[in-house]
């Protein structure tokens, strides 16, 4: 993308200038999409969390006091607006991983070789409670006690939840170097 003056952007996008919105939406959409996915169930998720978390960003401008990074604070309006999505849709933190999805997870995988975007395709195959708690814990960098906060569970939750995680990746791993 050509190099933007992001100041001059965003100070246009204060004052609702729709071009302006495009040209961050656009800078920003790509990062944004992934941390999307790694919270969402499915690609159609990521997108509907996605383009709400941009909504928000343009609603509530506002609350960017201009400490910190723009990419941060935006990437942590699409973090919360994820776990908002979750808490609406009361997705069970539990689910299984039917047998479709592990045959679907075979075939994106080669049995020889785990990349890293091997290793996020076997994230996004987490269970939904799982993968929040891994994504937060080990990819955002959050504590136990935040994490239960944002969702309002228990802190030995979310050490459960981290440690079933863990081992949930750890069989999936030694399956697929099995095959």
């Amino acid at each position: 993308m050509e190099n933007i003056n992001l100041n001059k952007v965003w100070e246009d996008c204060k004052v609702q200038n729709r071009k302006a919105q495009s040209q961050l939406y656009h800078y920003f959409s790509k990062k944004m999409h992934l941390v999307c996915m790694r919270y969402a169930h499915t690609t159609l998720e990521a997108d509907d969390i996605m383009q709400n978390g941009f909504v928000k960003v343009f609603t509530k401008h506002h609350l960017f006091d201009g400490k910190g990074s723009l990419e941060g604070w935006i990437k942590r309006i699409m973090i919360n607006t994820a776990i908002e999505t979750h808490r609406k849709n009361k997705l069970n933190y539990a689910e299984a991983l039917d047998e479709d999805q592990h045959m679907k997870l075979v075939s994106q995988l080669g049995a020889d070789q785990t990349s890293y975007k091997d290793l996020l395709t076997i994230i996004q195959m987490l269970p939904v409670g799982y993968k929040t708690i891994f994504n937060l814990y080990a990819i955002e960098g959050y504590t136990h006690k935040e994490i239960a906060d944002l969702l309002e569970i228990s802190e030995g939750n979310s050490k459960s939840q981290l440690s079933r995680a863990r081992q949930w990746l750890q069989q999936k791993l030694i399956k697929l170097e099995l095959r």
